[in-house]
């Protein structure tokens, strides 16, 4: 049974859903499933604790957020299990990268309050300018079932380290890391209301939790559609959000490339089953090396080992959930009916059965297509071939996306003026997913609105003031 974490209690819904493991269907738990009742308990439970958490020092708050940071340390193990159990992503990750990863959140924003957040003071005409990050107030974090804890720290660390309360709403296929999350904050100490979690649906429990005319952020990470939704929400009481939405990255790959290297990189793109949204997913070889980058990636991928994401010796996972399964498969086949030829996979797993989709490589795509422009979230790439810089530019562009893109080539100039054309909030040269949240954080176009980490989280979940001062001479 998973309850409801508010004012530093759990509280039971009526109604419940089952939470399954994609793993092998088993039911985790039975979750409350919040209706407005809650939600309107939590916010309120939000916005009542705000009043004291906000007087708070930074030092106070950076000293909590490092006492949660311990809690999670302590139980890294058990979370990267039950995150495994629930998300199906594989479990070695978890150990190394992921919640290693939850850890650090919380200690960069810690000190990055600490030592960071300010701005010298500067004259004006005699006057005295000085600029403050004030607490903005409740805040709503809508997070995603592919990295549950590590995105939902992400948001957490610094809205709490501003000086804000927190109401979370964790995606109903992966809720379960979010409640150990709220035992952890209650064992070192963090008040009561200031951390709070309901569970439930996005139509439901979502939706009444960014319509409150109560919150003073939103930040959420997930489809564009969703996102649209929140941005009305969010513009009907004009409350600031931060969306990051999907993307439909490039990988580009030019002849003066470290072949290997080019390959390794594609390969990586099936991390989590492909259920990243960063993932370079088109991939665009200049057509000279196309077939030597070809036969490496293939012999590469034919390497990977998919089954139970708890064997160390496993590669790939399920995917998260029956619905995902069904949507990708259904990408996949209305591709092949288009003319498109698979080079690698195109299909569910049919040897492991369940949610275990093979890891997919489609060719001969006709420009426009659906499996080049829509966002498909799974092990499934294409392939592309250019003949010239321009084209290469032109091609990777073509999207109404622009979240990412990864870059790899020999030539340090021509990594320049290439990721100078590129539109992507993150741009990767001969390298991918190397991450460090003193670096802005976000999407361009409908990848989303907004950026996080290092000075631009602080600026987005504070309200910044100048004060002028003055004084009489004489």
């Amino acid at each position: 049974m998973v309850d409801h974490w508010i004012d530093g209690r759990r509280v039971t819904s009526p109604v419940r859903f089952d939470d399954i493991s994609p793993i092998d269907g088993s039911v985790l738990a039975h979750v409350s499933r919040a209706c407005p009742y809650e939600v309107d308990l939590a916010v309120d439970a939000a916005e009542k604790a705000f009043k004291h958490w906000r007087r708070t020092t930074r030092e106070q708050r950076a000293e909590q957020l490092h006492k949660i940071a311990d809690g999670v340390e302590k139980r890294l193990d058990e979370l990267a299990a039950v995150e495994t159990d629930d998300n199906g992503a594989l479990l070695r990750s978890h150990v190394r990268g992921v919640m290693p990863r939850v850890v650090h959140n919380f200690r960069f924003f810690a000190d990055w309050l600490v030592d960071e957040v300010r701005h010298p003071d500067f004259d004006t005409r005699g006057h005295t300018n000085h600029v403050s990050w004030d607490p903005a107030g409740v805040c709503a974090l809508i997070t995603p079932w592919n990295a549950p804890l590590m995105l939902a720290s992400w948001k957490i660390a610094p809205a709490l380290a501003a000086g804000n309360t927190v109401v979370l709403k964790p995606a109903e296929w992966s809720p379960l890391t979010a409640s150990l999350l709220a035992d952890i904050t209650a064992e070192a100490g963090l008040p009561d209301g200031v951390f709070n979690v309901v569970q439930g649906y996005g139509v439901e429990t979502g939706q009444h939790l960014v319509n409150s005319p109560k919150l003073r952020r939103i930040s959420f990470t997930g489809s564009v559609p969703t996102g649209r939704a929140i941005a009305q929400a969010a513009a009907a009481n004009l409350v600031p959000a931060s969306l990051e939405l999907g993307g439909k990255s490039p990988l580009i790959v030019f002849a003066d490339a470290d072949l290997d290297l080019a390959v390794q990189l594609a390969v990586e793109q099936y991390d989590n089953s492909g259920q990243v949204c960063l993932a370079g997913v088109r991939l665009l070889v200049e057509e000279s090396v196309a077939a030597e980058f070809i036969a490496g990636f293939l012999t590469r991928a034919d390497a990977l080992r998919q089954g139970d994401p708890r064997d160390p010796g496993t590669d790939i996972g399920p995917l998260i959930h029956r619905r995902q399964l069904e949507r990708v498969d259904a990408f996949v086949q209305r591709a092949r009916a288009d003319g498109a030829r698979v080079l690698l996979g195109g299909g569910p797993n049919t040897e492991l059965g369940g949610l275990y989709y093979r890891p997919t490589l489609l060719a001969d795509i006709q420009p426009g297509s659906e499996i080049l422009t829509e966002e498909v979230f799974g092990p499934v790439l294409t392939i592309q071939t250019f003949r010239t810089e321009d084209e290469a530019v032109t091609m990777a562009n073509d999207t109404r996306y622009g979240l990412a893109a990864t870059l790899v080539t020999g030539d340090a100039d021509r990594a320049r003026r290439v990721s100078d054309e590129l539109v992507a909030g993150t741009v990767w040269v001969n390298c991918f997913f190397v991450r460090d949240l003193r670096a802005p954080f976000g999407g361009s176009r409908e990848s989303g609105i907004g950026r996080e980490g290092g000075h631009w989280s602080f600026d987005f979940y504070c309200d910044i003031r100048n004060t002028v001062t003055g004084w009489p001479h004489g």
